[in-house]
């Protein structure tokens, strides 16, 4: 294959991998206003159950490590979405929903991305996107990565009997981090 081939192809692809994202976001929603904070990475806002995408927080009833004694580091991101939004309209705005039929969305207040902000504090694992913020944040050992601690969806299984993703979440995962790349979104 020519270099010439295999770059219109490339190109080509890249291409459909736009149209696909901007075709799905034709169904997005954008929401604001004052929020309810239900737990690490889920939120209420104007009555819409918001799971923030990109990233996975301990759950409400799990605990870490740190200086060889345990905490609710749980409690703990709870707290620390609590403060970023504190009294601020947040904007939301997303088009996919999960399982629990909660719509996944990347949600900002004052222009600071809430996501970004946990993942960069250390409450939040970057679940395909803000990989440099989690980096940085396990460098300064900041949250989470002060001590030890199970990944989020780990404990889930473990704890709540959620199951372990199928091998098409892994291939979803990849399709989406392709897209943000490719899209100048990742």
């Amino acid at each position: 294959m020519r270099l010439t081939d295999l770059l219109l192809t490339l190109l080509l692809l890249g291409g459909i991998a736009l149209l696909v994202d901007r075709l799905q976001r034709i169904g997005s929603q954008t929401l604001s206003g004052q929020v309810i904070v239900q737990d690490g990475d889920t939120l209420t806002v104007a009555g819409e159950r918001i799971r923030l995408e990109g990233i996975d927080a301990p759950e409400f009833q799990q605990s870490c490590t740190r200086d060889g004694q345990d905490y609710a580091c749980g409690r703990e991101a709870l707290r620390a979405l609590r403060r970023l939004v504190a009294g601020a309209e947040v904007v939301c705005e997303g088009y996919e929903r999960d399982r629990y039929d909660r719509l996944l969305a990347r949600c900002k207040v004052n222009g600071k991305d809430i996501g970004e902000a946990l993942v960069a504090a250390g409450w939040a694992l970057a679940y395909g996107a803000y990989d440099g913020a989690e980096a940085e944040a396990r460098r300064a050992r900041r949250g989470i990565w002060a001590g030890g601690f199970e990944a989020p969806h780990d404990w889930r299984v473990e704890h709540q009997g959620e199951p372990r993703p199928a091998d098409g979440d892994l291939l979803k995962r990849l399709w989406d981090r392709f897209v943000e790349w490719f899209s100048g979104e990742g």
